[in-house]
């Protein structure tokens, strides 16, 4: 059975850096959109940041400039860099792939941003 496993997340200092990956542990085919999304405590899931097969990009206002979105479509992995970062990003960060007959999703992987 397929399934997406992050890693790279961790407690960091403010204004400091990670790099969160996701890897799939079986084989995935025709994968679209590879995505971020996080959840912070006492709110909604929200998406981070989305790339396309093609390498289009889109980022989440608050995070734009700040975080890169990547992907190795050899690999079937995802990247996010995260850089500068602040105590606001301290979430449950989450992958996603979307493919043509499913979508799959990490367990998440939790980012503490110290003060």
């Amino acid at each position: 059975q397929v399934q997406l496993v992050e890693s790279g997340g961790g407690l960091v200092q403010a204004g400091g850096s990670l790099r969160l990956s996701c890897a799939a542990s079986g084989n995935i085919f025709s994968i679209d959109v590879m995505g971020w999304y996080r959840q912070a405590p006492g709110k909604q899931r929200e998406t981070v940041a989305l790339i396309t097969k093609g390498g289009i990009t889109n980022y989440a206002v608050s995070v734009k400039g700040r975080f890169t979105i990547s992907r190795d479509n050899a690999k079937n992995t995802l990247s996010l860099q995260m850089n500068s970062l602040k105590p606001e990003d301290t979430a449950v960060y989450y992958c996603k792939y979307t493919s043509r007959v499913r979508d799959y999703w990490g367990q998440g992987t939790q980012v503490t941003v110290s003060s």
